[in-house]
């Protein structure tokens, strides 16, 4: 049996929804791009031009619910199936788009390189239970007018997982898709097959910028798939109660889903967010929060009532070190989410307020996403009835370190972590060095860069992305992209 967690039953939760579509209708939601504006007119939605608002009426939302695909699959570079967003199924990737990385030898953050991506994307390669791959930080030495395709760039180039990325700007959308295309061979092969989504940021409360509106409608024209990414903030930009925030989480969340159908019915969607309470104590967001990480797994259930796969921003941590605290949120976080049954858990690797990545913490978080995952296959019997004959093997033998039943399931019912994770009792710690989490995080860290097989995506292919992005960086002042050689 399958563990889970809840947190809401389901009549609250279509008391949430029902709030939600009067908020959308009663109030509106404020809507700076033209183009989504025409659309939802076109479809009946009332437009207050004045105030830049548009009142989604029920039965928008009823038309888009049933166009929105309840589950959709991701696929790696060579077109193989990487993850599958359906039910109770888990898969993580990396938080996305820090801005700064933590440096192991001087423990302090700065500012993160092309080099930097290039190992985190190595490392990434061959994390087993991380299954798809994000543009995870922002290189420091392009200009900011390409760091969302060249994040992408170095992704596709170093790592064969499917990419959790996004853009800033209307302009990086194409160079973006034109580089999927690239790698998939045309737009109707990658639109059978995709290889990224797209976070769509909706600002608390109730609005949607001109940018993201376009990057939404962008997607949707090519059957990108997307994931909403709400982020109210409880006390502060939404209601301090957990079940007020979701009222809102719902209202901004299906305003997306309006729009993105509405522009191309049938478009894959991700319910997911970032919401966080805000402690005014510091006048922060923790993310490791627990009543965080409650508010994720709630509106996880909701958007499962509404029959979409779903997204969130948890198993990470507002440490600044890769610490006690920072197991402790992540391990937390991560557990619930599973339990929960998030389909796509953005998180491992995040530090500070998601603001900094840790390639060390990274492949920490790595060990524990593979216990979490073991954890929710549950406990079945594995030729455990009848049960006398192995008792009687065990008290002949004295042992059953080696008889068949063990061996026949002993990986398949136990996880074994890797080095980062300590199980030697403590003379045998001693004897290999007593080595500390962060050393033995970094050895593992140099140990997957060092052992790392370059990508095999066919020549041409490369070429051509290598073409846009040089293309790309030409037209924003470079004579070259930065030295990728290690």
């Amino acid at each position: 049996m399958r563990p889970t967690v809840r947190f809401l039953s389901d009549e609250l939760i279509d008391r949430i929804v029902d709030e939600a579509r009067e908020v959308l209708c009663e109030l509106g939601v404020e809507i700076r791009n033209k183009r989504a504006v025409e659309i939802l007119a076109s479809h009946g939605a009332r437009v207050d031009e004045a105030k830049g608002r548009v009142y989604i009426p029920g039965q928008l939302i009823d038309r888009a619910l049933a166009t929105v695909p309840s589950s959709f699959q991701l696929f790696d570079v060579h077109g193989n199936l990487a993850c599958d967003y359906r039910g109770y199924n888990v898969h993580f990737a990396p938080g996305s788009a820090a801005i700064n990385i933590l440096d192991y030898e001087t423990e302090e953050l700065r500012k993160p390189t092309t080099r930097d991506f290039i190992a985190f994307s190595k490392i990434m390669c061959n994390l087993k239970f991380i299954q798809a791959t994000s543009t995870a930080f922002i290189p420091a030495d392009v200009p900011q007018k390409i760091s969302d395709s060249y994040r992408l760039f170095l992704s596709l180039l170093y790592c064969e997982k499917p990419v959790v990325t996004g853009a800033f700007t209307k302009e990086s959308f194409w160079v973006m898709k034109d580089m999927q295309v690239a790698v998939r061979g045309d737009e109707k092969e990658l639109a059978e097959k995709p290889l990224t989504i797209f976070s769509c940021c909706p600002t608390s409360p109730l609005k949607w910028s001109d940018t993201t509106c376009e990057n939404l409608l962008d997607c949707a024209s090519y059957r990108i798939p997307v994931e909403f990414i709400a982020m109210p903030l409880s006390g502060f930009m939404a209601p301090v109660t957990m079940v007020g925030t979701l009222v809102q989480h719902t209202a901004e969340t299906l305003s997306g889903v309006v729009i993105g159908q509405l522009a191309s019915p049938g478009t894959p969607m991700l319910y997911g967010g970032s919401p966080a309470i805000f402690d005014v104590r510091y006048e922060t967001t923790p993310m490791g929060a627990v009543e965080t990480e409650m508010i994720d797994c709630a509106y996880n259930e909701i958007g499962k009532r509404l029959s979409m796969p779903t997204q969130a921003y948890i198993a990470f941590s507002d440490s600044k070190l890769l610490d006690a605290q920072a197991g402790l949120e992540t391990a937390m976080g991560a557990t619930l989410a599973a339990l929960s049954g998030i389909n796509s858990v953005s998180g491992p690797g995040m530090l500070d307020f998601e603001s900094a990545q840790s390639l060390e913490k990274l492949v920490l978080d790595n060990e524990i996403c593979g216990m979490v995952l073991r954890l929710v296959k549950g406990i079945s019997p594995k030729e455990d009835f009848p049960a006398m004959p192995i008792f009687h093997e065990l008290l002949h033998e004295k042992h059953l370190l080696i008889s068949k039943h063990t061996r026949k399931y002993l990986r398949e019912e136990i996880y074994f972590p890797g080095i980062t994770i300590d199980r030697a009792n403590r003379s045998r710690w001693k004897e290999e060095g007593a080595k500390q989490l962060k050393k033995r995080a970094h050895e593992e860290v140099k140990r997957l860069i060092r052992e790392y097989q370059p990508t095999v995506l066919a020549t041409e292919k490369v070429r051509g992305i290598i073409s846009l992005m040089e293309r790309e960086a030409k037209k924003n002042g470079m004579d070259h992209l930065p030295e990728r050689s290690e």
